[in-house]
């Protein structure tokens, strides 16, 4: 059969599939009912509405990787079509990973884009402009030169780390004089335990002047500290944050500067790149063509209201970074 044939019988057994879908889709995120996810869960909502397929958001109580496994391993058992995830721990999930695609369902990470184990990552910003920006941000703030402070989700949790590793290195070329007092400390995904991190940290070293923080419950339990100590301003805080959740601390000068993408669009995204995958899975086995022999997703593959990606690997990237500021937050509309 040659190649344009092959197209055609794919389009239209594709357009059956389509038809006759109703898949399961579960995105398993790191945990559950804190605003960054639940600005997520509005997405999947979304997604399965428009999509017409069963697409729901579960996560663990608290960001803990063996909770998260047990969670993927449910699924499993129950047979889910397509499985998402936002991993807390990314060598935790690999196994279970292995097992839920040896079950014929489909694995999508987010946030995890060095993931093993899945069969495709997507992210809705560039990681390494997204790492700089905030550091670059952060030495701007401090004029260049100062002692700093890093919050991260978990010391596990992939992006997070891998945001600090790149701009670590970014401030170590580019601002010498810039200085990290500690190891990166594990609070962000936690307003109390960011808070309490905070307080210590500005009783250990007195010449404290930035905070980077990782986690969107980071940069508001920082800000909650200095708001306690009387010390805005003295301390320059930027980070990953929901804007409305952001908006009275950075209005109030306890908080400078934000960055992220919407995490609705994450979790439409989640849901719509595997029904794709489903869509395209179920097509080429009514065809009795082999999985891979027509890609289902290929550069310029599009998602409504993220635009066009680009492939790299098994990573399907967008750039949607937005940057939050007291003027701006509002506008965003969550």
């Amino acid at each position: 059969m040659n190649k344009k044939l092959l197209m055609l019988l794919f389009c239209v057994l594709f357009t059956v599939a389509v038809l006759a879908a109703n898949y399961e889709i579960a995105v398993v995120v790191k945990i559950g009912g804190i605003p960054w996810f639940n600005r997520m869960e509005v997405g999947v909502k979304d997604a399965a509405d428009e999509l017409g397929v069963n697409a729901y958001q579960i996560g663990p109580s608290d960001a803990d990787p063996a909770q998260q496994v047990k969670i993927v391993e449910d699924l499993i058992a129950k047979g889910v079509d397509a499985i998402c995830v936002v991993p807390n721990d990314a060598k935790a999930l690999e196994p279970v990973f292995e097992k839920a695609r040896a079950n014929g369902i489909i694995i999508i990470t987010h946030e995890s884009p060095e993931q093993k184990g899945g069969d495709w990552d997507v992210e809705t910003i560039d990681n390494v402009k997204f790492g700089e920006a905030n550091f670059e941000k952060l030495a701007q703030l401090m004029g260049g030169e100062g002692e700093f402070a890093v919050f991260v989700g978990g010391l596990t949790v992939p992006l997070h780390n891998f945001w600090a590793d790149v701009g670590l290195a970014y401030v170590a070329e580019k601002y010498p004089n810039m200085k990290l007092v500690t190891e990166r400390i594990p609070c962000g995904e936690s307003v109390e335990l960011s808070y309490q991190k905070t307080l210590e940290l500005l009783n250990a070293y007195p010449n404290l002047k930035g905070i980077v923080g990782f986690g969107s419950l980071g940069p508001i339990g920082a800000s909650q500290a200095l708001n306690a100590r009387n010390m805005k301003g003295k301390v320059q805080i930027v980070g990953t944050v929901i804007p409305s959740h952001a908006d009275p601390y950075l209005k109030q000068g306890l908080m400078q500067w934000g960055y992220l993408w919407d995490p609705r669009d994450a979790g439409f995204a989640q849901v719509y790149l595997a029904k794709t995958l489903l869509d395209a899975k179920a097509a080429l086995a009514e065809a009795g063509i082999p999985e891979g022999i027509v890609p289902a997703v290929v550069d310029g593959f599009e998602i409504p209201d993220l635009g066009k990606a680009t492939l790299e690997g098994n990573i399907v990237k967008f750039d949607a970074q937005v940057d939050i500021t007291a003027e701006n937050a509002l506008s965003y509309g969550f």
